[in-house]
């Protein structure tokens, strides 16, 4: 029988993997373009909701959570650390021959939301699932902060780096985080959309309203948000 790829996956998984090439390519991309590895990464969390809505729709398979959960690892997980870790070595030029400690610090702390991103999706998979819970911050809503932040302006290597820790810790707190309504998905969306097309535009209008809606709903979410 074999794996029987093309009758197993759905189009909600297609859009998946879609996502998986776009999170790939900015992680690439981040070695020689911040601020393109940045738009890309918010383009997978479009991709993202786009897979979701789809497999709300119907057009999901019973492979599609797995993938969908390995997907996120890598774009919302493995990639921010990549963009974290070339935003820490362009800024204070760190190499392995000009200084290995720095160096070997420089990639510990750039690999933390990694890390903890694999450990908050084995413990969600293994723990929780039920919709109404979900401990933890979202990996995706951390790369919308990270990415956000980098191209409204915030580029000083210390303040990422601060930022992504926080981020990353917070990814396994005990706070239940909301799945955004179909309310707020839509205006969150054009929002996003404005960000990755038009980030310069406006002074940087797109990036910083979504870094303003990202930040109020990482601190207010768990409490105040409710869904439609």
């Amino acid at each position: 029988m074999g794996f029987e790829v093309h009758r197993r996956l759905s189009r909600a998984d297609a859009i998946t993997l879609c996502n998986a090439v776009v999170g790939f390519a900015a992680g690439v991309v981040a070695f020689t373009d911040l601020h393109l590895a940045a738009r890309l990464l918010l383009l997978s969390v479009i991709i993202d909701a786009l897979d979701g809505i789809t497999a709300r729709n119907g057009n999901s398979s019973e492979v599609g959570p797995l993938l969908d959960s390995i997907t996120d690892v890598l774009s919302f997980g493995v990639t921010p650390s990549l963009f974290v870790y070339v935003v820490l070595q362009s800024g204070y030029d760190v190499t392995p021959a000009t200084d290995p400690g720095l160096f070997v610090a420089t990639a510990v702390v750039a690999s933390l939301y990694a890390v903890f991103s694999v450990l908050r999706t084995a413990f969600y998979t293994t723990y929780f699932d039920g919709a109404e819970e979900r401990p933890g911050m979202p990996n995706s809503l951390g790369a919308i902060l990270l990415a956000t932040a980098y191209l409204a302006g915030v580029t000083n290597p210390l303040a990422i780096a601060v930022g992504a820790a926080v981020l990353a810790v917070a990814q396994v707190s005990p706070f239940d985080y909301p799945k955004p309504g179909v309310k707020t998905v839509g205006p969150m969306g054009a929002v996003l959309f404005v960000a990755v097309v038009a980030p310069r535009a406006f002074g940087r209008a797109g990036p910083r309203a979504m870094l303003v809606i990202a930040a109020l709903f990482f601190a207010l979410g768990p409490r105040y948000y409710w869904a439609d």
